[in-house]
């Protein structure tokens, strides 16, 4: 028995500046056309829907988070022991 098809086809009208553009990043991830502009749909799509999300929380959760975006800015211990610290290309 066979399974059902779940992809569809999708066509797009592109000028030849555009294709060669996305076939070249495509050939640098190593990938075909398709699933480079599949990727990059589905990257860009998920972006706008999360760009969109609302978020619902208590009021007493939106106090804790305004107090946190208002008090000043701390720097992490281990962030901070970093600057000590020569990078390991740095060889001066």
């Amino acid at each position: 028995m066979q399974q059902a098809r779940t992809e569809r086809p999708l066509s797009l009208r592109l000028p030849d500046i555009d294709l060669s553009l996305i076939d070249q990043a495509a050939n640098v991830k190593g990938c075909s056309r398709t699933q480079f502009m599949r990727d990059a749909a589905i990257e860009a799509a998920t972006q706008t829907l999360l760009e969109q999300s609302l978020i619902v929380m208590s009021e007493e959760g939106f106090a804790a988070f305004q107090t946190l975006i208002d008090a000043e800015p701390q720097i992490a211990p281990a962030i901070a022991a970093l600057r000590h610290h020569k990078a390991p290309w740095d060889k001066s």
